[in-house]
């Protein structure tokens, strides 16, 4: 015997058809906003039936979507958190290697400039020691000579001049013509009063007739330091200072000593 459907019924449809209707409608309402307006009319225009939220899963989804939501939201936060704080480790990291290499530069600056400094320090060292090593001056300033060197005589043993007269009053000041050390202070017999300087250049310089002497055997002197005054001492007419340039320390090593002066720049 065949059954017919009555007009007008219609079979509910299976839960899984349900539900799934439900979350498509649920997705779509989601999209366009309207999932809180929709959902009550919905429910009550069915007849046949009461839905529970179980039933529809509707409460299901809107709470499995603000959960997700809030996951993905915590994770975009420690996402643009960590890219920040990567950010900031950069920043902190090219900030520390740029003040490393300018406290360098700063570093290597200064010791070039002290580097720079010291060698011209030594340089001007050596300038003023080559000047003071070099320096010559006349051994009487502003004097002349009143005997030159050679001269005939026969109050000289030699029958000549050994070295020169510069003229001097007594008491004038005396100085060593270049730097050098003291070799002879002392009484030189017919010199009388005399000091001998050995200079750096290994020639040697001779004052004679001194009326006093200011310097001892071993010191060291400099161009224009004053060694002496100037007298009668020794083989002599009157006052004024026997001066002679020589090759070795002891009489007899002479040279002309108006040349030898003139050679370190000093003109008689």
């Amino acid at each position: 015997m065949a059954f017919t459907r009555a007009t007008g019924k219609h079979r509910r449809p299976s839960r899984a058809v349900r539900v799934s209707a439900n979350v498509a409608g649920i997705a779509t309402l989601t999209a366009t906003g309207v999932v809180a307006g929709f959902a009550a009319p919905a429910l009550a225009a069915s007849t046949d039936e009461v839905h529970h939220p179980e039933d529809t899963g509707l409460t299901q989804a809107v709470v499995i979507g603000e959960d997700t939501a809030g996951r993905i939201g915590e994770q975009a936060q420690v996402q643009s958190s960590s890219a920040a704080e990567t950010t900031a480790v950069h920043d902190a990291e090219t900030a520390a290697k740029q003040q490393a290499a300018d406290v360098k530069k700063a570093a290597d600056e200064a010791k070039r400039k002290a580097e720079a400094e010291r060698k011209e320090a030594e340089r001007v060292a050596r300038e003023q020691e080559r000047k003071r090593l070099n320096t010559f001056v006349s051994p009487i300033a502003g004097s002349y000579v009143s005997t030159s060197y050679k001269a005939s005589s026969g109050l000289w043993s030699s029958g000549s001049h050994t070295g020169i007269d510069l003229h001097a009053e007594t008491g004038t000041s005396v100085q060593a013509v270049g730097a050098g050390t003291v070799v002879e202070a002392g009484w030189g017999g017919a010199y009388g009063n005399n000091v001998v300087i050995k200079h750096n250049d290994g020639t040697y310089t001779q004052y004679g007739h001194l009326s006093s002497i200011e310097v001892s055997v071993g010191q060291s002197v400099t161009a224009g330091q004053q060694i002496g005054l100037s007298g009668a001492t020794g083989n002599v007419t009157g006052p004024h200072l026997h001066f002679e340039a020589r090759t070795g320390a002891t009489y007899g090593t002479d040279i002309d000593p108006v040349a030898y002066l003139s050679e370190h720049g000093v003109n008689l």
